[in-house]
């Protein structure tokens, strides 16, 4: 079974297991290709509690061929933009002249900056501004030559698993393993814009954490915080959702992005999730302290009982509050004698008998 730590250092914070959980807003190319809307996008993602605002570092000619997906009938997300492929990858890019202006935004404000690479020297790049960790997004999962360029660089790794098989991803864990960089968490992602609820499968985190005995979050594209509530319960502990000013705003991205909003909105209800989830230990809280005798039975008279007479079962009733002898011991009680008068509807004590 493979090696993993339950707990990695990302920027000057812990994650894993008994730390908060790490919450990303993915902005990608929602900044449409405005610096100051980049920037206003990273302080509304502070506010709303997000721990890391993350780009995507691509150039369109690095990632798409103009021509092969001019071959292609396409039905989903990117057939729906009615645009030649490359034309909208090359609007979405995020200048590498601008990485540097936004990681000191970021930095001034109080907020990790990350960005996905999407090619080797979006990687070097990376590694320049001293990202605390990497995203390979789930396209990525079956270039290993990029993983193990990544892997090397030794720094924490999310890997998404969008469309990708149990083999793919296992060939893929060993690629990044084989470099020695174990501090790696693993990403449930269904690769749709937005992705449907019925289709998230969170079941599969169980899956990844005993099979590969790794850490695990979600990149989620569902509608609504349902979906990384789920994860966050299964032990998830990274949550990554694309996020925007306005869904309404042009790009491909926006529409199924969380406004701010609906992303405040999930962050309060992972925190307080947080909170419920506890320890696997069974505990009688303090605010059960009284509970524990009104809402349990105890033995209790059913009639008069005088001194000396021998106590039948038909004298006794189980009744609350759990003031005397637990009702479990009533086979014990019968038979006994009483020690002294007992009045109608008192509790039993054993100094009764």
């Amino acid at each position: 079974m493979n090696n993993f730590p339950k707990e990695i250092k990302i920027g000057n914070r812990k994650i894993g297991d008994g730390h908060p959980v790490y919450i990303i807003a993915e902005i990608g190319a929602n900044f449409d290709h405005d610096i100051e809307k980049a920037k206003k996008l990273i302080k509304a993602a502070k506010e709303c509690g997000a721990d890391c605002a993350k780009f995507q570092s691509f150039i369109a000619e690095k990632i798409v061929s103009a021509n092969g997906f001019a071959s292609m009938q396409l039905k989903g997300v990117h057939g729906s933009w009615g645009r030649p492929v490359h034309e909208v990858f090359r609007e979405a890019e995020f200048p590498r002249e601008w990485h540097k202006e936004i990681s000191d935004y970021c930095n001034e404000i109080g907020i990790d900056f990350s960005t996905s690479p999407y090619d080797f020297e979006a990687v070097d790049l990376c590694m320049d501004l001293d990202v605390p960790f990497i995203k390979i997004g789930s396209g990525e999962i079956t270039w290993l030559e990029m993983l193990e360029y990544v892997a090397k660089k030794n720094k924490p790794m999310l890997l998404a698993t969008g469309d990708a098989t149990m083999s793919e991803i296992d060939e893929a864990i060993r690629t990044i393993e084989a470099t020695g960089n174990t501090n790696l968490v693993l990403m449930q992602c269904i690769t749709n814009y937005p992705s449907k609820i019925e289709s998230a499968n969170i079941n599969v985190l169980k899956n990844y954490q005993t099979a590969f005995n790794i850490l695990t979050g979600y990149s989620d594209h569902s509608p609504g915080p349902v979906v990384s509530l789920g994860s966050v319960a299964l032990g998830g502990i990274v949550i990554e959702k694309h996020f925007t000013l306005n869904k309404k705003d042009a790009g491909p991205d926006h529409p199924h992005s969380m406004d701010v909003n609906e992303f405040k909105r999930m962050v309060d209800y992972i925190r307080e999730l947080e909170t419920a989830m506890g320890s696997t230990r069974k505990l009688v809280v303090e605010e059960e302290a009284e509970t524990v005798y009104v809402q349990r039975r105890g033995l209790y008279s059913a009639c008069f009982i005088p001194k000396g007479k021998k106590i039948e079962k038909a004298d006794l009733t189980v009744l609350r509050p759990a003031l005397g002898i637990p009702p479990k011991y009533i086979n014990v009680v019968t038979g006994r004698t009483a020690s002294k008068d007992i009045q109608p509807d008192s509790p039993i004590f054993w100094t009764d008998l």
